[in-house]
């Protein structure tokens, strides 16, 4: 076995997401304070800055405000269109009616965001990081976590190159990189595979609710110019997803800049009839009147879908261990009712980052960061996310309307300072599907490349490429539990959460079914590693570059 190259640095960053590159950012704003050199590596499993990047997305800029005051002025991609109209509809099969606003409490009204390419958004601040000395390597995907003789994180290592499906090295092998460091952020973004780990070994989520999540789906468009109005930011809720008990979830439009808008639809992922297909409910959510009207004559250009975390404020496990923080996503920052994360993810990073400095520039290494989950208790991300703690739970249980109706109730006396003397619970996401005998299946439209369609075609839009020949990412614990437990009980849902069409049962016409795992149409979403309900599938990183190469989404 080649021996790795190994690479010191102050702090290692995984993933170049917004609450990555914000922790890289403040990390050297910080040191140049103090006259100070500290250096900070980002590593990116895409292609490139934002090829694996996918939100709606209407952005709160209290974060960039903070981090890059000047960003309106200094060519930032969000600045272009900021939110100029905020509806909320709730949809009957083939009618709407406009929620007011009057019912809905001020910091569910979108006023002072933007709407835009979150993508788009990370490409500006990675520029913005290497102007200030911070190296990222797209391409390197973060593959085994570290650690020292003291079981503290030592850092981590990116993948091999050049490993066949059988696990030969091809001609062009290249060993993985080790990068050292005295802390490392983990920013991967919903359910990434080495927080999974690090989760389990620290056991962070001892005293905290399991994470619960959504699926979102998301295609861009180019309209009719007559149709297009930029800023307006359209919310709903209702059909398609209330015809399916214990199902919930929701759309959204945004008119975006250069003529686009941004379609998505999330369905959150404790529903439990096992066929349900998320990547169905948005194209049938598609063919409603109001969304279909406004797609007359429009142009599918980009299509992705990636997981969101949910949990909200009782989810977020234990920030550090002894080396290492979570950041973002990674720890679950969303606030799900106003439907943003990025500011919050971006504070958590910044957060993060000042506890850091503070550390190296004390002589200290490889301990916990005890000041940044400090500073969260006292920041604004933990009262904003306080305020929302039981929209979820409460929606969950009492179902979308009714349970919408006293979320809205806790939201507006919690907002009045009255704070609800209870945080209600969450329950595993993978426990929910009922068995296929007791449920009827949705009726889906069936594609007419117009408006609706099938996931391979879809697919293709989001420019996903893995190399063939290297060992499957998407890992069995036991490859017979498909086949022998899923498919008789659950009709295998794999083959409907997958909003990819990575898996699928071929044979069983013939009485000899097998599962099929088409592991380069997989788009990183994460849903698999979700919902399998006995959690027999393990996502692990690909060969680095590989998943989707997202233009702007």
């Amino acid at each position: 076995m080649s021996e790795r190259e190994s690479m010191p640095y102050d702090v290692v960053i995984v993933g170049a997401g917004p609450a990555g590159l914000s922790a890289a950012i403040r990390l050297k704003q910080r040191a140049a304070e103090k006259d100070a050199d500290i250096s900070v590596c980002v590593l990116e499993k895409g292609s490139e800055v934002g090829a694996h990047i996918l939100s709606g997305a209407v952005i709160d800029p209290r974060s960039l405000d903070e981090l890059l005051p000047n960003w309106r002025e200094d060519g930032c991609p969000l600045a272009e269109v900021p939110v100029t109209e905020n509806l909320h509809w709730v949809l009957s099969r083939t009618g709407k009616s406009s929620l007011p606003h009057i019912l809905t409490p001020p910091f569910l009204h979108n006023k002072g965001t933007y709407t835009g390419s979150l993508g788009n958004l990370c490409r500006w601040l990675a520029g913005k990081a290497e102007e200030l000395g911070v190296e990222i390597f797209p391409g390197f995907a973060a593959a085994e976590v570290l650690f020292n003789d003291d079981g503290s994180v030592k850092g981590v290592a990116t993948g091999d190159m050049g490993v066949a499906r059988d696990g030969e090295h091809k001609p062009d092998y290249q060993p993985g990189l080790e990068l050292h460091a005295k802390y490392t952020f983990f920013s991967e973004g919903c359910r990434g595979h080495l927080t999974k780990q690090l989760i389990r070994i620290f056991g962070l989520a001892t005293d905290s609710d399991p994470q619960v999540y959504g699926l979102g789906v998301k295609e861009l468009w180019d309209i009719d110019p007559a149709l297009h109005h930029p800023g307006r930011v359209i919310h709903t809720q209702g059909w398609p997803i209330s015809e399916t008990d214990g199902t919930n979830g929701g759309g959204w439009v945004y008119h975006q800049a250069n003529g686009q808008v941004s379609l998505g639809f999330v369905t959150w992922l404790n529903y439990t009839n096992p066929y349900v297909s998320p990547f169905q409910e948005m194209q049938k959510w598609k063919t409603h009147p109001e969304i279909a009207a406004l797609l007359k004559g429009a142009k599918r250009v980009s299509y992705g879908a990636r997981a969101i975390s949910d949990g909200g404020l009782q989810s977020i496990p234990k920030l550090v261990a002894p080396g290492m923080a979570l950041i973002g996503d990674s720890a679950g920052f969303l606030n799900v009712p106003r439907i943003k994360g990025t500011h919050t993810a971006m504070k958590s990073g910044m957060m993060a980052a000042d506890a850091a400095v503070d550390a190296i520039l004390s002589q200290r290494s490889h301990d916990e960061l005890a000041a940044y989950p400090e500073a969260f208790e006292e920041s604004w991300v933990r009262k904003e996310l306080s305020v929302v703690r039981n929209v979820v739970p409460l929606v969950k249980r009492f179902g979308d309307f009714m349970g919408s109706g006293l979320a809205g109730i806790t939201m507006w006396l919690e907002h009045f300072g009255l704070k609800m003397p209870f945080t209600l619970k969450h329950h595993p996401d993978h426990e929910t599907l009922w068995r296929k005998d007791l449920v009827k299946p949705p009726v889906y439209p069936k594609p007419d490349g117009v408006l609706t369609f099938d996931r391979l075609s879809s697919v293709f839009l989001s420019n996903t490429n893995h190399e063939e020949d290297q060992p499957v990412h998407l890992t069995l614990k036991d490859p017979d539990v498909p086949v022998e437990y899923d498919l008789p009980l659950y009709d295998e849902p794999a083959q409907r959460y997958c909003p990819a069409g990575v898996y699928e049962i071929v044979g069983e016409d013939v009485g000899e079914p097998k599962f099929v795992i088409n592991a380069q149409n997989c788009v990183h979403c994460k849903t698999c590693d979700i919902k399998d309900p006995t959690q027999n599938i393990n996502w692990v990183v690909p060969e680095g570059g590989g998943g989707p190469n997202y233009p702007n989404m």
